[in-house]
């Protein structure tokens, strides 16, 4: 578990330097990519789960 955790937070350091430098690459991409694998496993997956589904939840009812 100590492992996981310590790739998500270097995933998630690079992914964010990635973004504030505005240029995403392939390589930036796959770290992402790894990155959402990697968060996936973690115990805060269901949390991301929720809230993802109660914002398109919440979108989906908008009307234009």
């Amino acid at each position: 578990m100590a492992i996981s955790v310590s790739v998500v937070l270097l995933l998630l350091v690079l992914a964010v330097i990635f973004l504030r430098n505005g240029g995403l690459k392939l390589s930036h991409a796959l770290v992402c990519a790894l990155l959402g694998f990697f968060l996936a496993g973690t115990s805060m997956a269901p949390t991301i789960h929720d809230g993802v589904s109660a914002t398109a939840e919440v979108v989906g009812k908008l009307s234009p």
